[in-house]
């Protein structure tokens, strides 16, 4: 697999069409060393990171635009690029996991290394055990109502929740209000946590638990880890951008004012992402805000946006894992049940596991594949991270407005 780039500007690329363009491209050539040069590990926080930067660095890409990074091991030359770089960006919160001996050698050698995951607040992952009963109006109600959306989503009160938390105006929408209540943390509880074998689905799930034990199943491992697929909400890619201003900065050759206000005006587009997003999703019925997705891949978006992941194809954080035929039963009876019109595949996973599902419930399921983990190809309308997301929330609309 090659390497991307994605340049923070733009660099001279027709030295081999033309003998004219030589003295050109050497002179691009010669600007880009003089530029920082960063490496980031995926095309979804390369895009956001070239395009925050500017014209500061020179910004490549490891994975390239498809792979699914869960199980994505780059090449030596690759490697070498990041034990080179005048700073490493990475996702962090486990998400490289065929990378993260690599990441861990780099940052020994001393190379900076910038974790976007460390500069927000994390959602606890602790499976969805209760959706049954958390689904009911009631609990519905209770967990994603009137009264987070006024004041998280309201025309005045949008960013309210953001100016009492940790980083910036722009993070983590409803920590206070949802993230906390509806979305694991009871998980990090020391004492729940080491049980938390125990705290899985007790009452609902021990025959399940019992097949993982006897099968080999390993979904269950990631059980009251940190969710690492932070990027699928804006609001808090937006805090961890402006975090990143200072190690940027920080680097030989960059002009700190032109830096920052690089920064500003990517942080302010994100911003007018979130708020599209957020009037996209609204016509979506609050009894239809359920999701039912691939892989354990949306549930930041699921917190922004006043959603709830009720199940997943692949019950677990990684795509490395495999579901069991008890698990697909379980989300067929759940869509049947609870008249759920779509299942959210990925573009980087195939849609088998989901058609089968769909088709073992019958009637009209749709299978609508969002950009999760990579970001498109040209022409696909996800080329970036803010076409990305804006096209996410197109589709999720879409599938679930009647």
């Amino acid at each position: 697999m090659g390497v991307v780039a994605l340049a923070a500007a733009a660099v001279a690329c027709g030295s081999d069409t033309s003998d004219n363009s030589t003295a050109g491209a050497a002179d691009a050539s010669a600007g880009s060393a003089e530029r920082a040069q960063i490496v980031v590990t995926t095309n979804i926080l390369g895009d956001v990171v070239a395009a925050a930067v500017g014209t500061q660095a020179d910004v490549e890409v490891i994975m390239p635009l498809g792979s699914d990074p869960h199980d994505f091991s780059p090449s030596a030359r690759q490697a070498e690029s990041m034990e080179n770089a005048d700073l490493l960006i990475v996702n962090g919160a486990g998400f490289e996991e065929g990378m993260l001996d690599i990441i861990a050698n780099v940052s020994d050698t001393g190379t900076p290394v910038f974790a976007f995951a460390d500069e927000i607040d994390l959602l606890g992952f602790s499976g969805h055990d209760d959706h049954g009963e958390e689904h009911s109006d009631e609990d519905h109600e209770e967990e994603h109502g009137d009264e987070d959306h006024d004041e998280d989503h309201g025309d005045e009160d949008h960013d309210e929740d953001h100016d009492e938390e940790k980083h910036s105006d722009d993070e983590d929408h409803g920590d206070e209000d949802h993230g906390d209540e509806d979305h694991g943390d009871e998980v990090h509880d020391e004492e729940k946590h080491s049980d938390g074998d125990e705290d899985h689905g007790d009452e609902e799930h021990s025959d399940e638990e019992k097949h993982s034990d006897e099968d080999g199943d390993d979904h269950d491992h990631d059980h009251g880890s940190d969710d690492p697929h932070i990027w699928t909400d804006p609001t808090r890619i937006a805090t961890a951008v402006e975090a990143l201003e200072p190690a940027v900065a920080a680097l030989a050759g960059v002009d700190a004012e032109e830096l920052s206000a690089s920064i500003e005006a990517y942080v302010t587009e994100l911003s007018a992402l979130d708020a599209s997003m957020d009037e996209v999703l609204t016509p979506v019925p609050e009894q239809a805000r359920v999701l039912i997705t691939n892989h354990e891949v949306f549930a930041y978006f699921a917190d922004r946006y006043d959603f709830e992941v009720v199940g997943a194809i692949v019950p677990s954080l990684t795509t490395n894992a495999e579901p069991s035929a008890a698990d697909i039963e379980e989300l067929a009876e759940l869509i049947a049940a609870e008249n759920i019109p779509a299942v959210f595949g990925e573009t980087t996973q195939s849609t088998q596991l989901a058609d089968a599902l769909a088709g073992e419930v019958g009637g009209d399921i749709a299978v609508v594949e969002l950009f999760s983990e990579s970001l498109g190809e040209e022409g696909s309308g996800a080329e970036t991270y803010l076409g990305m997301m804006q096209m996410n929330a197109d589709l999720v609309a879409e599938a679930l407005t009647p």
